[in-house]
């Protein structure tokens, strides 16, 4: 693994998407639209102060999940990977270098979904405005991890599509946004715990409400960074070469 060919996949993975305004909608305008469509609709309740922290959490997850697995793939498919790592490029410069254009992006993303939530829409929180991003942040980097690891396993964007059902939708399910997690049945609690999208909401739900101490948020940031690591490790390991 070598940091210079890892920051130059980076490199090559940002010109790309700056050159591609649709991509960088959906990052950065289209989480922040939903969220802000949150808002309009619950303008005259005070649901908004209950869910808006979730869909903080919920909709640049998602988005950064369904960019980051689809180029993935592309790249793949394409014949781009192969012609790469004949080179003196291995595996891990590639996920790395990925993970970290998308991270700095999924920064973007989170500092302006979170900025427009507090000082555009209304959320109020009781922590610091800050944690709320540090949330934000290691959420959307979660969302970008996860992406990678899902393109290693996928031959079609029909199937990226399709492994929503199981990256994503069971954590919407039960990661606390619809229920809280206190009040699922034990099985389901047990299951929750496994699903990193849980402890996001937990800590961003923390932060919004002041119900738990700083050690209790900073413990599941740890976790979500544990899962955004073991996913890259993973995805890194599963990754190959051209998809058929």
């Amino acid at each position: 693994m070598s940091p210079t060919r890892t920051l130059a996949t980076a490199g090559r993975v940002l010109n790309q998407v700056r050159r591609d305004p649709r991509t960088i909608a959906l990052l950065l305008v289209v989480p922040s639209l939903l969220i802000g469509l949150m808002a309009w609709i619950f303008v005259d309740t005070t649901t908004f102060e209950q869910v808006g922290p979730a869909m903080i959490a919920l909709f640049p997850f998602v988005v950064m999940f369904l960019v980051t697995s689809i180029t993935t793939l592309r790249e793949r498919r394409s014949g781009t990977l192969e012609r790469l790592l004949t080179m003196p490029m291995g595996k891990a410069d590639y996920i790395l270098g990925y993970a970290l254009a998308f991270g700095l992006l999924a920064i973007v993303q989170s500092a302006i979904a979170a900025g427009l939530s507090l000082w555009l829409y209304g959320l109020e929180i009781v922590e610091s405005a800050w944690l709320l991003l540090v949330v934000a942040i290691v959420d959307a980097l979660l969302g970008c991890c996860l992406g990678l690891l899902a393109s290693a396993f996928a031959r079609t964007e029909f199937q990226v599509m399709q492994f929503m059902p199981v990256f994503i939708f069971p954590q919407i399910l039960l990661g606390g946004i619809l229920v809280p997690r206190d009040q699922l049945p034990e099985v389901l609690r047990a299951i929750s715990d496994w699903m990193p999208l849980s402890y996001a909401v937990d800590a961003i739900n923390a932060v919004s409400t002041g119900a738990e101490d700083a050690g209790y948020i900073w413990l599941r940031i740890l976790i979500i960074a544990a899962f955004t690591v073991g996913s890259i490790v993973l995805g890194s390991l599963t990754l190959r070469r051209r998809t058929a």
